[in-house]
């Protein structure tokens, strides 16, 4: 795909996800928000009962329909800069799109709304969803020596030394080296959409080669 192909084919897809976002009832506008605790206890259940959890996939799969347009079907991503949702942490996913809900964490406009306009448990059935979808493996570059080095130095003692993550930690391997290497500098700057003090703290020595090796590392990563 030439680069005038390709820009046209993001601007097609940025399109889609904003025509779905006006589409979207407002299925919790003016409804109280419940804990958090109160869904990520209702995802465990949900995932740990063999009699509801083949309903809540069904139901996630269908909620899941406004995610596509850019995060890809089944939550793999076709744009650099969008991350995969596949196999990620159910947990992670949970607690990221109650961020949004709740302003804590921002992206565009059409995202939050997507996202305000899911009821609480449809946010749960999503999570429970994406979690069990198989990543679209392709690594885009091949690993990193120094980006393996600087992984275990970093990043290792959180994202564990595969870097699936945990619960609320988000999994990395096999993730777009494009919205890896994005992330890892918005984190650093200490600006934006993405603020944590422990990752600034942990990139804000990085140089911009050492961002590259280190996506690089975690892209090539098999999940």
């Amino acid at each position: 795909m030439d680069w005038k192909s390709a820009v046209k084919y993001r601007l097609i897809v940025r399109l889609f996800c904003l025509a779905a976002w006006a589409a979207l009832p407002s299925a919790h506008a003016g409804g109280a928000e419940p804990p958090a605790a109160v869904l990520h206890e209702r995802l465990t259940r949900l995932a740990a009962s063999p009699a509801e959890l083949p309903a809540a996939l069904r139901r996630g799969q269908a909620a899941a329909s406004v995610c596509r347009h850019c995060h890809g079907p089944g939550g793999n991503s076709a744009l650099p800069e969008v991350p995969n949702l596949a196999s990620q942490n159910a947990d992670y996913l949970l607690e990221q799109m109650n961020k949004f809900v709740l302003g804590t964490r921002k992206s565009s406009d059409f995202m939050t709304g997507m996202i305000r306009a899911l009821t609480p448990e449809e946010r749960v059935d999503i999570a429970l969803f994406l979690s069990r979808q198989p990543v679209a493996y392709a690594p885009a570059a091949r690993g990193s020596d120094a980006g393996r080095a600087l992984f275990g130095q970093l990043c290792a003692k959180c994202h564990g030394d595969a870097a699936a993550g945990s619960h609320r930690i988000p999994r990395l391997a096999g993730q777009q080296m494009k919205y890896l290497e994005d992330s890892l500098k918005r984190y650093r700057s200490g600006m934006g959409e993405r603020l944590d003090p422990m990752m600034a703290a942990y990139t804000r020595n990085l140089e911009d080669t050492d961002i590259l090796a280190l996506a690089a590392h975690l892209a090539a990563l098999r999940p």
